[in-house]
């Protein structure tokens, strides 16, 4: 029996995008469509974490040794630590018609795009400039410096918004309206050619045997 192959979905967006709360809506929703992908580390557990649950945890001898081997769909070093996507975890849950989302920035997303061309990037935005910068400062949390910086870097990343697949609207108080456009996109993709090789490759056996003078 066929089975349809999963689609790795790539999030992206601006900082004050909403895409965390975005993602944990995805899977509080459509649970069993997907697996949130789980990102390798050097850096030590912190209380709570397990190996394989938040991260993979791993030496920084081993990580660079599957950088050499390219076992990374991208990987990056922030503050002396490296922290990268696997992608046995990512094929395998795939392999079994699981769709992996992936939060990343922008430049790593357009590596793994690079490296598997069938992968969905999906960026996240608010409807304008404003009601992103009315995000960042309803939240509290950060000094107006740190809003101007998250607000510059933005006007960086815009850019790059052109090289995805589909831009998504996560206007305020819509977050379940908005899941359900990203859970649209990646079962429409599913419907592509490119999924589907395994039924073509069944039907393409099956009607062999009709060939005219066979």
């Amino acid at each position: 029996m066929n089975k349809q192959r999963g689609i790795l979905a790539i999030i992206s967006g601006f900082s004050g995008a909403g895409k965390g709360t975005l993602v944990k809506e995805i899977f509080s929703t459509y649970a069993e469509n997907y697996s949130l992908s789980i990102s390798a580390t050097t850096r030590q557990p912190r209380e709570g974490e397990v190996d394989g649950v938040q991260y993979f945890f791993m030496d920084k001898p081993v990580f660079e040794q599957k950088i050499q081997e390219n076992q990374f769909l991208e990987y990056a070093q922030y503050v002396d630590n490296y922290y990268g996507t696997p992608k046995d975890f990512v094929f395998d849950k795939l392999d079994q018609g699981i769709s992996v989302i992936l939060e990343i920035e922008m430049q790593g997303a357009l590596k793994v795009k690079e490296q598997y061309p069938e992968t969905v990037l999906i960026f996240v935005t608010p409807p304008t400039a404003e009601e992103l910068e009315a995000r960042l400062r309803g939240r509290g949390t950060e000094t107006d410096e740190v809003i101007a910086s998250r607000l510059a870097r933005a006007a960086e990343e815009v850019v790059y918004m052109d090289k995805y697949d589909y831009v998504v609207l996560n206007e305020d108080g819509k977050v379940a309206e908005c899941a359900a456009k990203v859970h649209h996109i990646i079962e429409t993709e599913k419907k592509r050619t490119m999924y589907s090789g395994q039924l073509i490759n069944e039907l393409t056996e099956g009607l062999a045997r009709y060939k005219k003078g066979e």
